[in-house]
């Protein structure tokens, strides 16, 4: 292997302006999608059973300032800020934190390490580390290396963060918004329940089909192509927002506040605590960012989110808690979702949008799944498959078929075997808390 060629593809090249704003715009069309959703989603998911909206406006506050505090700990400072440094020669994913860990100690019980690597205790990249024995790490390190226990234990929590994000790959593009059906759901507002249950599933199969017909074309085309509808989609959500707001409640912005979260869980009680799992909705695709490291780099990830996804979810946001403030006669459970704050006469254009920006959710958890099988591949986790490299400047933008046509079988199978997407949301959600808690303990070691 050409050492210098891979030295110098590594983050360690600075790249230029150009080719930063590049990948952060491709980065939109395929990271982004699912996290842009959410606003289809969220506030239906809470008030779905256990809360409801009534006249003090106390709820739909609480349930607003829980949203903003979400988004703004962990996609923002968690994920941008830190765990978006964790990479592993550019690479990505729960995978990539267990092979940092291999660099730090030898606690790998995979049979990958070369002969050259034994004479090491411990490296990162280029720079050999020196050993401090009095140190906390120092010490956690040789406690490691010294349990095999505990090195199959960490070997094993890296494999459940592998699987939960393969089974949310799964899931997701099936999955309300995230996916196509809450996208779909717009139509309740414009045909009755009998017609809309044989529109949905075909339609929602048709999408799917398409989808990853499209993924061979590689992560470069599939970005260009994919970006304008989620940019023209985040644009759609903050303008609408911003109108809500500036129609309907002015104040609403009060509500960010933490005493809103306060006062939300007292008066609400266990049925508060029970509807915190459709808050979490919001940071579905969160993982997206870490996982498809690979594809794009740090800063482009971080300039897309920082500057536009950011700003337009709160906002979204912000938007349908003022107009839900002003109308509490909701005459059945899609009368708190998404569609029923937009302008009347915007709501068919907004649909489409919706429909489009939904299916560019499912690219971000299928790239990051190609990332990851390609790093358990390379580990000795997965047999050996194809992967056909679809650039010739991103080392890390790949494609691999039969994990993309499995893939299909699997979501058709879920789409038309569950419809309900209640079912389908619970299981999504425990992958997406599974894959966030592996990572938090994989970082913090």
């Amino acid at each position: 292997m050409d050492l210098e060629r891979v030295i110098g593809n590594s983050p360690v090249k600075k790249d230029s302006w150009k080719t930063v704003l590049t990948l952060a715009y491709q980065s939109l069309g395929v990271v982004y999608g699912d996290l842009s959703t959410s606003p289809l989603y969220v506030y239906k998911s809470t008030f779905a059973e256990d809360i409801q909206h009534s006249e003090t406006n106390e709820e739909i506050y609480g349930v607003l300032s829980f949203v903003f505090w979400t988004l703004t700990l962990i996609p923002l400072l968690k994920y941008v800020f830190i765990v978006l440094r964790a990479d592993d020669n550019g690479e990505g994913g729960t995978f990539a934190l267990y092979s940092l860990l291999c660099r730090h100690a030898r606690i790998s019980t995979l049979p990958n390490c070369q002969l050259a690597d034994e004479e090491l205790s411990a490296y990162n990249k280029d720079v050999i580390l020196s050993d401090n024995k009095s140190s906390i790490g120092s010490s956690l390190k040789y406690t490691l290396e010294k349990h095999r226990v505990l090195q199959k234990m960490l070997l094993i929590l890296a494999l459940i963060g592998t699987c939960m994000v393969i089974g949310d790959g799964v899931l997701t593009p099936a999955l309300s918004g995230s996916g196509v059906f809450s996208a779909v759901s717009g139509l309740e507002l414009s045909m009755s329940k009998e017609h809309h249950q044989y529109v949905e599933v075909p339609v929602a199969c048709a999408i799917l089909v398409f989808l990853f017909s499209l993924q061979h074309y590689g992560t470069h085309r599939v970005g260009f192509l994919f970006a304008p509808i989620v940019i023209t989609w985040l644009l759609c959500i903050s303008a609408i927002g911003l109108y809500n707001i500036f129609h309907w409640n002015p104040h609403v912005f009060k509500a960010l506040s933490p005493y809103y979260m306060y006062k939300f869980l007292k008066k609400t009680q266990k049925g508060g605590w029970m509807s915190l799992g459709g808050i979490l909705l919001c940071i579905t695709g969160s993982e997206a960012m870490y996982a498809d490291l690979g594809h794009f780099s740090q800063l482009s990830i971080k300039i897309a989110f920082t500057c536009l996804v950011y700003p337009s979810l709160i906002l979204a946001y912000m938007g349908q808690a003022a107009y839900l403030s002003k109308h509490h006669n909701i005459e059945s459970d899609y009368r708190i979702g998404f569609y029923v704050s937009v302008p009347e006469k915007l709501r068919w254009p907004v649909l489409a949008i919706a429909i489009l920006a939904a299916v560019v959710g499912s690219q971000a958890i299928i790239t990051g799944t190609f990332s990851i099988i390609k790093q358990c591949s390379a580990l000795g986790c997965f047999p050996r498959v194809k992967i056909i490299h679809t650039s010739s400047k991103i080392h890390g933008q790949i494609y691999i078929p039969e994990i993309n046509w499995t893939l299909m079988l699997l979501c058709l199978a879920i789409t038309v075997g569950f419809r309900d997407t209640k079912h389908m949301g619970n299981a999504s959600g425990l992958a997406v808390i599974t894959v966030m808690l592996v990572t938090t303990c994989l970082m913090s070691l």
